[in-house]
């Protein structure tokens, strides 16, 4: 239980002083947006928990599981449907599996920086420079590529973390659950931070349907999970606004929720008013109506 002092230190400010998201529109005909990302951890899901889990070779498996099987599977899918997607990858990931992230890129889609060890960025962490630098080198070295995409480890930020962003020149970031539109970030010193696509935590299939050894949850049935994506589709179309798929390939990756996934995308792809497109896209059409309403 927090002491009193404690208590006391909390700000009665927001966490986020954003502005509220604008109402950008969509490029014609769309009238709603889905930004279709993926998460490549492959077993720095699991050292990042615990680093002595290297040792553990079955833990490590289903991380192992995205470049033998996951990720391949996946791009095999997006192929056949014509999709382009974002997947952020840690540096880690790259290192240890080369061929893996050789082989999104081939494929045409973007990558995203994801940290290096897929570490949890806490207030204070010293290393927050070292995983940013680390990452960027990494996806440098092996495949040639500046992200400009970046998604933080286990969907968590820090004051420290959104000012090094803007330093590294990220030009936007997906990982706050605030909003259902994209918005421009607005940093302690009262700068611009970069421009954030929100996630949206019920398209994230880790919740619903990765059940590790010693996990507490099951997973759910094709049915319930397809329900609750395309009602939550439906309903932001309605709005006009956009979801963002947080999808791992150690997840999506596996037989029966990759018939899932695909049931899902012919869904959407089935709505003419949803734009179904990479994270830069989204990015690039909130830069063209910033600066035009500037």
């Amino acid at each position: 239980m927090l002491d009193s002092k404690a208590l006391q230190s909390i700000p009665l400010t927001p966490a986020n002083t954003a502005d509220p998201a604008p109402d950008y529109p969509w490029p014609k005909p769309y009238k709603s947006a889905m930004f279709l990302s993926f998460d490549v951890d492959a077993e720095s899901a699991w050292t990042s928990k615990d680093a002595v889990h290297a040792q553990r070779l079955i833990t490590m498996s289903y991380g192992g599981y995205e470049a033998r099987v996951g990720t391949p599977k996946l791009l095999e899918l997006l192929d056949q449907l014509d999709l382009k997607a974002t997947f952020f990858v840690t540096g880690w990931s790259v290192d240890a599996h080369p061929a893996m992230a050789e082989s999104i890129l081939k494929a045409g889609h973007e990558i995203g920086h994801h940290g290096y060890h897929h570490l949890l960025p806490d207030p204070g962490d010293p290393w927050i420079e070292d995983e940013l630098e680390r990452g960027f080198e990494a996806l440098k070295r092996r495949l040639g590529v500046r992200p400009t995409g970046y998604r933080a480890p286990y969907g968590e930020f820090t004051e420290e973390l959104r000012a090094a962003l803007v330093r590294h020149g990220i030009v936007y970031t997906s990982s706050f659950r605030d909003d259902v539109r994209p918005y421009r970030h607005r940093l302690a010193d009262g700068k611009p931070g970069t421009i954030e696509l929100p996630v949206t935590a019920s398209y994230d299939d880790w919740m619903h349907g990765l059940s590790a050894r010693f996990s507490p949850r099951s997973i759910f049935p094709k049915e319930h999970v397809l329900s609750i994506w395309k009602d939550e589709l439906d309903e932001t179309r309605d709005w006009g606004a956009m979801v963002t798929t947080v999808l791992h390939p150690q997840c999506s990756g596996r037989p029966m929720r990759l018939r899932l996934l695909r049931e899902f995308l012919v869904y959407a792809k089935s709505c003419p008013d949803v734009w179904i497109t990479t994270g830069e896209k989204i990015a690039e059409n909130f830069l063209r109506h910033e600066a035009a309403n500037r």
